[in-house]
């Protein structure tokens, strides 16, 4: 436990070396790999998606691939096939860019939904089955998958099932007048992460995922957790509520955002600070209520509000 802190600290200064003001972001990625979920960054081009996910690669030191999602991608070149070898005559696995420990879907909604869906087992069971045989993905195994909010011409949307699979969606947004000046000043003569090195293993990050799940919840927050979970299945705003699995998921990374804050206990200001990120994108609002501007940042935010905030006689027992 006493690790996940300063693992957490090192991988964060490591990338802010690339990637200016973007600390929020940054700590929801680490809670999301903790928890061995994946991620869904909702942003126009050019506010460094990509290279948010290049930089987390770099500073662990893990493999990184990346797909490039096209009308025209086939499901096996992004799992990858069996091809057949003259010289022995036998088929042999050709493994697809899906076996990396850091995965970039760069502009998902672009592909067909069958190649979307071919990520899914990977996402869901960390293995890829081709041709009857289930080969392992090599952990720590995260999914970055990006796209764009405003361009929605020639694109395929995210069906909620999938989207359900998604850790947590944020975005980046654009950087500040001093940010984006800093930026500048960074990328004048070489881009910083050619200079970029591992601070941390990937066996670190492995066993701060384990050390994750032994956070302690109190019965109180976990009550809290359910309780807006629940509200949002009865909201009016909504069509569809949260999921079990979004229980599940606010479960998680309310543990790993008490763990980089150096807690070994949950807090209910960890919930409030995760629970966005985590709910947003499984909430269905109803059509009428769309049309009203309302948002689903906004239904949750006003569950939440309606709810009582537990207080903890002992939160360190």
């Amino acid at each position: 436990m006493a690790d996940i802190p300063s693992v957490a600290k090192r991988i964060i200064s490591n990338v802010e070396r690339v990637i200016v003001g973007k600390r929020q972001q940054l700590i929801l990625s680490l809670v999301a790999w903790l928890c061995e979920g994946h991620i869904l960054l909702e942003d126009v081009p050019g506010v460094a998606k990509t290279m948010l996910a290049r930089a987390l690669a770099r500073s662990l030191g893990c493999s990184f691939k990346r797909i490039q999602c096209t009308p025209d991608l086939l499901p096996s070149d992004v799992t990858g096939a069996s091809i057949f070898n003259q010289k022995t005559s036998e088929f042999e696995f050709r493994p697809g860019p899906v076996f990396a420990q850091l995965v970039l879907a760069d502009e998902i909604n672009r592909t067909t939904p069958r190649t979307q869906a071919s990520l899914l087992e990977a996402m869901a069971e960390q293995c890829v089955t081709v041709d009857g045989l289930t080969h392992r993905l090599e952990p720590p195994f995260l999914v970055i998958a990006t796209q764009n909010p405003v361009d929605h011409e020639g694109t395929f949307t995210l069906p909620e099932a999938q989207l359900d699979r998604f850790l947590m969606r944020f975005s980046l947004g654009y950087p500040t007048i001093e940010e984006e000046f800093k930026m500048l000043g960074l990328l004048q003569h070489r881009h910083p992460l050619d200079d970029l090195t591992p601070v941390v293993t990937a066996e670190e990050l492995v066993g701060c995922q384990q050390a994750v799940r032994q956070i302690h919840v109190d019965d109180k927050v976990r009550h809290y957790m359910l309780q807006i979970i629940h509200d949002t299945r009865e909201a009016e705003d909504l069509a569809l509520g949260a999921s079990p699995r979004a229980s599940i998921a606010l479960f998680r990374t309310a543990q790993a955002m008490a763990a980089i804050r150096g807690r070994n206990y949950v807090q209910p200001d960890d919930v409030k600070r995760i629970a966005a990120p985590v709910l947003t994108h499984r909430l269905i609002l109803r059509p009428e209520s769309r049309l009203r501007k309302i948002t689903a940042e906004h239904v949750l935010s006003e569950v939440i509000a309606e709810i009582a905030v537990p207080t903890l006689d002992d939160p360190r027992s």
